[in-house]
């Protein structure tokens, strides 16, 4: 069995994330979605919230015989990944400026763990500019971001910012 590990904020998840989760269970025959809990960040959604919505939009997209399970985590990747007895971790990577950052976290993690690869994604081009960080900004200033994240996802944010 295969099992990887597809850690992030998911704060919120996008239809980017979706799109990586859906290509991954191509790949893998379990994929675990590690929500990090990092106490620096100010999130819009808590854990529980984003754990919560992670279950309810998984239900909905296509995984064929994979499986997929929503946890968090605190500390190192790599730690959280023996403890799960993955065998890979799955990024997604956007634009160059992710490659650079994401290739020195993925050789960090192989000197720390050399039994475990890095699988980077690329997401479907529709989604290629999306991430959490920029849906957040746009909602928050009162822009569009349907076709972004999934219609729950919307809602829960609207409903957040206590909108009709």
């Amino acid at each position: 069995m295969r099992r990887a590990i597809y850690p992030g904020s998911f704060d919120p998840v996008t239809n980017g994330h979706l799109d990586i989760i859906e290509r991954g269970c191509k790949l893998f025959d379990e994929i675990i979605i590690g929500i990090l809990v990092n106490p620096e960040k100010q999130p819009f959604f808590t854990i529980e919230e984003r754990h919560e919505m992670l279950v309810e939009v998984l239900k909905e997209i296509s995984q064929g015989n994979c499986a997929v399970r929503v946890d968090s985590f605190r500390g190192l990747l790599v730690n959280y990944a023996v403890a799960q007895r993955a065998d890979a971790i799955v990024r997604g990577i956007r634009a160059i400026s992710d490659y650079e950052y994401e290739m020195q976290m993925a050789l960090m993690n192989r000197r720390l763990e050399p039994t475990i690869e890095t699988v980077f994604m690329m997401p479907a081009e529709t989604y290629s500019y999306v991430s959490s960080r920029l849906v957040k900004e746009v909602f928050q200033l009162g822009g569009e971001i349907g076709g972004l994240v999934p219609p729950l996802i919307e809602k829960r944010m609207k409903e957040k910012m206590n909108e009709p």
